[in-house]
């Protein structure tokens, strides 16, 4: 898909889709709780669909409705299915493996795009430190295992992905005997382990966190049912409040403003960066002269992109440090925002783990820019467009399925013109 994205500024009300991290947590955790569960305020995008169809085959039963689920969840998973098809999903393949091995069976793990290179290697050395063999490609996936997890003390590191964690922090508790989670290097993104830890408590299941350096799980716990509303996203309101920065005049609805998410990590980003904003059950960026600062990601990768396009037209220099693990989402994030802002006219350098940015005036478009198939390179494009002295084309603009289906609807109804070319 190719659009054309002409320079105009944005003005109207947007509401914020769920949050992605939280949607997939409460969906795994209703679908382990024995009887009926209900997830409120939910978006059917290609990840959250993955979730879904994982637990199905994992013997939980689904009602879906237009933005929710009604949830008949099982006590003792049964593999009804002997593959899970994570299609680009890095929550749901990171997820799901632990979880998968409380059911027997042999089970194959696929996937679509980049995810098939996306790091497993922290689960392969369970696997072989626990006897359970498996089997695999040249790439990642797909991943057959045959065996099943059993309770001990897990060394994970913590500056790789949180997402490995998280798996473990759902499948322990159903073993039969206790078990230990010890972060073997610097926890990273703790914010989404706070997501995590969160979720479960409310789902009735009891973890010790011990200072992030060792997760305590007593083993025969019990998922209860529960009835779940999911909060606004933060790595999504992230792309309209940068809008608003850059002259836009967005007010965006649906957020929690005492959020555990990671991400809310944009609001002191903004600050520090002199952007003026209103808070409260209506966020609103007004149009600011922002300026450059360093900016850690090492707990929000996902801001990542949009962060770049800010820094691109705030003044001075803005350092990205402390993050390599953009190198390793949908697409290597630092290589594919320097490549395609630099064709706009963006003052972009790489470094190892992050990048130096010379903030200019404006951008220049009058190019053909590429999403790299990665909804969240596409949507900050799509920002970084705005501020264009000539229309752009974005190709890969279907990207944006992934976590925001209806963004180019939401979009054109701010004022955004774009057309299918």
């Amino acid at each position: 898909m190719r659009l054309e994205i002409s320079p105009v500024r944005l003005a109207g009300d947007v509401v914020i889709p769920p949050s992605k991290s939280l949607s997939h947590r409460a969906i795994i955790a209703a679908a382990m709780a024995e009887g009926r569960s209900s997830v409120t305020n939910l978006k059917f995008s290609e990840d959250i669909k993955a979730t879904t169809e994982a637990m199905e085959s994992l013997g939980a039963r689904f009602q879906v409705g237009e933005d929710y689920e009604v949830i008949d969840g099982v006590d003792k998973l049964k593999r009804l299915k002997d593959e899970i098809q994570c299609r680009e999903s890095g929550s749901t393949i990171r997820f799901m493996i632990p979880v998968a091995l409380l059911a027997q069976g042999k089970v194959t793990f696929k996937g679509e795009g980049r995810l098939c290179k996306r790091p497993l290697g922290t689960f392969l050395d369970i696997f072989d430190e626990q006897g359970i063999s498996y089997s695999k490609g040249e790439d990642e996936l797909p991943l057959t295992v045959d065996g099943m997890l059993k309770p001990g003390r897990f060394r994970v590191p913590g500056d790789i992905s949180s997402q490995f964690i998280t798996g473990l922090l759902y499948a322990l508790p159903k073993l039969e005997g206790d078990s230990v989670i010890e972060i073997s290097s610097k926890l990273e993104s703790k914010g989404y382990i706070d997501l995590t830890l969160d979720v479960l408590a409310s789902f009735g299941i009891e973890i010790e966190n011990r200072d992030y350096r060792e997760f305590h799980i007593r083993g025969k716990q019990k998922y209860r049912a529960r009835d779940y509303r999911v909060e606004g996203d933060y790595s999504q309101v992230a792309f309209w409040m940068v809008a608003g920065a850059l002259g836009s005049n967005i007010r965006c609805h649906g957020m929690r403003l005492e959020s555990l998410q990671g991400d809310k990590a944009i609001h002191g980003i903004l600050k520090d960066m002199k952007a003026e904003m209103t808070e409260g059950e209506v966020i609103t960026v007004k149009p600011s002269e922002t300026q450059g600062t360093v900016i850690d990601l090492s707990q929000c990768p996902d801001l990542g992109p949009i962060i770049t396009v800010l820094a691109s037209l705030s003044r001075g220099k803005t350092e990205i440090v402390n993050a390599k693990r953009l190198r390793i989402k949908e697409s290597d994030r630092i290589t594919s925002m320097t490549t395609e802002l630099n064709k706009l006219g963006a003052r972009i350098t790489e470094t190892e783990e992050g990048m130096i940015i010379e903030g200019v005036e404006t951008l220049q478009g009058g190019v053909t820019v590429s999403a790299w198939n990665d909804h969240r390179v596409a949507m900050a494009l799509a920002m970084a467009a705005t501020r264009c002295e000539k229309p752009i084309i974005l190709e890969g603009a279907e990207s944006v399925k992934k976590s925001y289906p209806h963004f180019w609807t939401e979009y054109e109804r701010v004022g955004g013109k774009i057309k299918e070319v």
